[in-house]
């Protein structure tokens, strides 16, 4: 079996926090095996052309023409360091997710926490003067903002949980959350990536609702599954429909069809009395079959 055969399997016989990694790999490959012909064909001036289309742009402008960006983005990594970090992160914390809650949740939190995280970056940049005075143009992208929401999720639903980590030992999950929170808080003000740590406090912030409306018996994820399936249903190519019309039978062939129908049995019967059921063709003795069922 080759190796993309045994992808494919893991693929398909992963659960979904392992089809959400593939993916995520499968777009990192991608993007820096494309980057690598646009470098070529464009030279130096071929800056992440790529990257332009599938990750959340800061100007409203370009936005407003590049609405996919906002789900595609969540998926997208350039750096190597960022992308294998997010990777083990998005596994670590995924698994303790999936201890908790269910396989759509997950998909339903990693989704709308991107999402979350993507519209407070966009504010961030277009209402905090001195991030688009230093960066006018910026882009978004990356898995952190849904992993934020996975790890807030679990840890305000579970907020007791012991963690065991390497060099620490047991660790409560709530403060592993709370340095991670922190962390972001305080790089903010190095500005070079200031729209990113605001995303991911976004994500955050949305995993931390859904488990508090959970708690109340309220399932957030829900009501986006049910938008995802009515999109998806537009697109859905719906059976053609065939309407046959039936002309009613009048009294008289009715009558007519009853007594040839009669003559036929007449004619098979005493057919048997002559020479024997064995004597019979198929056709007759599946007329004499149907018969026998009125």
């Amino acid at each position: 079996m080759s190796i993309i055969d045994d992808i494919k399997r893991s693929y398909k016989q992963g659960e979904v926090l392992t089809k959400f990694i593939y993916i995520n790999i499968g777009v990192f490959v991608t993007v820096r095996l494309l980057q690598v012909f646009f470098s070529f064909s464009g030279g130096p001036g071929a800056d992440y052309p790529l990257l332009r289309w599938i990750s959340v742009p800061s100007e409203p402008s370009l936005l407003l023409v590049k609405p996919w960006t906002l789900f595609t983005y969540m998926f997208v990594h350039y750096e190597f360091i960022h992308f294998i970090f997010n990777i083990l992160v998005l596994y670590w914390f995924g698994k303790l997710f999936m201890a908790f809650f269910t396989p759509r949740q997950f998909v339903g939190v990693y989704l709308l926490g991107g999402l979350a995280g993507a519209l407070l970056y966009f504010i961030s940049y277009n209402t905090i003067p001195v991030l688009y005075t230093h960066f006018p143009s910026s882009l978004l992208m990356g898995a952190s903002a849904s992993i934020m929401a996975i790890l807030f999720a679990a840890t305000r639903y579970r907020p007791e949980f012991t963690v065991e980590m390497m060099f620490f030992g047991p660790v409560k999950l709530k403060y592993i959350a709370l340095i991670y929170f922190l962390l972001d808080l305080i790089s903010i003000s190095a500005l070079n990536n200031a729209g990113g740590h605001f995303a991911h406090i976004g994500g955050a912030a949305l995993g931390w609702y859904f488990a508090v409306q959970l708690l109340k018996g309220k399932d957030i994820t829900n009501g986006f599954h049910k938008f995802i399936d009515r999109i998806t249903t537009l697109f859905n190519r719906k059976p053609t429909l065939t309407v046959s019309y039936k002309r009613p039978v009048s009294d008289m062939e009715f009558n007519a069809k009853k007594v040839n129908r009669q003559a036929e049995l007449d004619r098979i019967l005493e057919k048997i009395k002559k020479s024997g059921y064995d004597s019979l063709t198929k056709q007759e003795k599946k007329t004499l079959f149907e018969e026998s069922k009125n």
